[in-house]
């Protein structure tokens, strides 16, 4: 495979984290314009999986700093394409908080994050691929970052294209899933997070939720949006 006239620079980008919190991981590939591959990856023993998804963006964009050219992002994040595609300069304009006042989660990352977006914008595209659906180069990422997480460093390639395994084909292009959408996920009426003994846990229906939580010391909280959940994960600093 060939870096294409269209994208000079190639970026797959994933994140684990065992607990969420808990101890995280991430991983990235990069291919750049002279047919160079590198992996990259590192952890945090307590983070999320949504600081660990914009850290390995942010690690991959500055190894690119002075890449010409256009750069393709690919990641199954719905919440790192949304936050920078969409929602950041609605935070930035209020002062890095929602519209009902809460601070927005992750601060320090989206303000470094666009930092680097900066210095290359409009030259950077970010596309959604659909995580662990057999795309080796999002597998791979998913492989290195989950090592990480659980503190086994795994071996990073670093070398010419020719002599990596993993297929680097850019996948087709898809949108974001409904569900990541605020209005869509208001109108199936959002889901619910609980909080029992230190493990976080999403639920579909209250009956679910209801069930985990009946008659427990946890905590429960019913999200219509991305930036609710942020938001509750944030008030019961796990984030």
């Amino acid at each position: 495979m060939k870096v294409t006239s269209r994208q000079n620079v190639l970026i797959y980008t994933d994140g684990a984290c065992s607990g969420n919190p808990g101890p995280g991981g991430w991983g990235a590939i990069v291919l750049t314009p002279d047919g160079r591959v590198r992996e990259l990856g590192g952890r945090e023993p307590a983070t999320t999986n949504n600081r660990m998804e914009l850290q390995a963006a942010i690690s991959a964009l500055r190894c690119v700093e002075t890449a010409p050219g256009l750069i393709g992002i690919y990641t199954d994040s719905t919440y790192l394409i949304s936050g920078i595609t969409r929602w950041l300069h609605g935070w930035k304009r209020k002062g890095w908080r929602r519209g009902d006042g809460v601070a927005i989660l992750n601060r320090d990352l989206w303000e470094e994050l666009d930092c680097l977006v900066a210095q290359h914008h409009p030259r950077i595209s970010w596309d959604y691929v659909r995580g662990h659906q057999g795309h080796p180069a999002n597998t791979r990422c998913d492989q290195i970052a989950v090592a990480f997480s659980h503190n086994k460093i795994p071996h990073l390639y670093e070398g010419p294209l020719l002599g990596y395994s993993v297929d680097l084909f850019p996948p087709k292009s898809e949108a974001l899933p409904r569900s990541s959408s605020r209005t869509a996920s208001a109108k199936k009426g959002g889901w619910y997070l609980s909080l029992l003994d230190g493990r976080l846990e999403k639920h579909q229906t209250w009956a679910e939720c209801q069930a985990r939580v009946n008659g427990k010391p946890a905590l429960f909280k019913k999200v219509s949006s991305p930036e609710d959940e942020a938001a509750a994960l944030q008030k019961w600093g796990l984030a």
